[in-house]
């Protein structure tokens, strides 16, 4: 085996030359050329730090009911809006749909003491309420993605009188899958599964939310902590490329706190003893059964998802009451679902016509 000749000048002159690149283009650009939330909306209802916003119409409404969208805890919601070219609720808004969408904010001190139920049968119970007598109609459309996801199952099994029809995007059902980051943190000390979850929030309060970033780093640490800063390099001289890259990295770190009490459960009740699909979680002094979830539901699913794997959103199927049920799948990751070209052209359409469908 011929070892690999690396001469030391050689070395520091490209790392040199490497950095002053990186600066000099990374220097020209303004915090204002690298903006997210491209689709004009305005606020209509908000309580405490979560405010509800609805997306301005850019063409005739083609469908009467509204469609709410519930986003995670873990990361902003600009991600469905996230630039011109990527953006679902441009998409959405441009087939005539009406669009909300749910912005948790960023969690303070006080908020530790906010639970899953104050998440569920407050915050989107007021905002689906909200939508009802504003549109006077007894149910609404629900889009809802990642641990929005099991959120407004949770929701929509106690209240589904309210909802006409669910989409759930991306969503975690069954979180014992044999597969992804379900499994991946429960083998060492600090995955979800063996996490002293009453420990962490009595010592903490709120959860960091760079705690949680790490640990998503640290399922695929070559590639999204070297990997993808090397082929950064490749586009340093394409402005819009790095634009985007420096967007979707503001998108990745800005990542809110998670208050104290709502993780705590949803640690110990879902990931750790699974009881979403066992029918034994319960809010509000009431238990969360799926098979009461009768009406339409699409589960959009990402096949190459390393975070939520597609086995555990597909499970949807086994534990609901609903005889009308439908899947749609991309061979795209976790992140794919909002960035891929092909996703962004197919997905929306679909979504409409579902819905028209329905």
């Amino acid at each position: 085996m011929v070892p690999i000749q690396i001469r030391y000048a050689d070395a520091v002159r490209e790392i040199v030359e490497m950095s002053a690149k990186a600066s000099k283009n990374l220097s020209q650009l303004r915090e204002s050329q690298v903006q997210y939330g491209t689709s004009p909306k305005e606020e209509v209802y908000r309580e405490d730090n979560v405010v509800l916003y609805r997306y301005k119409a850019v063409a005739k409404k083609v469908y009467d009911t509204p469609l709410l969208i519930v986003y995670a805890l873990v990361n902003r919601p600009y991600m469905v809006d996230l630039q011109e070219d990527r953006s679902l609720v441009k998409n959405l808004l441009a087939l005539g749909m009406d669009v909300y969408l749910i912005d948790w904010g960023y969690p303070i001190r006080n908020d530790r003491w906010v639970t899953l139920d104050d998440h569920i049968n407050g915050y989107i119970a007021n905002c689906v309420d909200y939508l009802r007598e504003s549109y006077g109609l007894e149910k609404i459309n629900l889009l809802s993605i990642c641990e929005g996801g099991a959120f407004s199952l949770c929701y929509t099994a106690l209240h589904p009188e309210k909802i006409r029809n669910l989409i759930t995007m991306v969503t975690p059902v069954d979180f014992h899958v044999p597969s992804g980051l379900l499994n991946t943190w429960s083998g060492c000390s600090y995955g979800a599964q063996s996490m002293d979850a009453d420990a962490m929030v009595d010592a903490l309060g709120n959860i960091p939310g760079d705690f949680m970033n790490f640990g998503y780093m640290l399922l695929k640490p070559f590639q999204l902590n070297v990997e993808k800063y090397l082929g950064l390099t490749e586009i340093l001289d394409d402005e819009a490329k790095l634009i985007s890259f420096l967007r979707m990295e503001k998108w990745i770190f800005d990542s809110p706190d998670q208050a104290g009490e709502t993780f705590r459960q949803f640690i110990k009740d879902f990931y750790q003893e699974n009881k979403l699909i066992k029918g034994e979680v319960t809010l509000g002094g009431k238990r969360v059964d799926l098979k009461n979830i009768t009406m339409p539901v699409l589960n959009v699913v990402a096949e190459e998802d390393h975070l939520v794997p597609p086995a555990s959103s597909l499970a949807l199927k086994d534990w609901i009451g609903s005889k009308d049920y439908s899947v749609i799948s991309y061979p795209v990751g976790h992140i794919g679902m909002y960035v891929s070209g092909k996703v962004q052209r197919d997905l929306p359409p679909a979504i409409v016509d579902w819905l028209k469908a329905r």
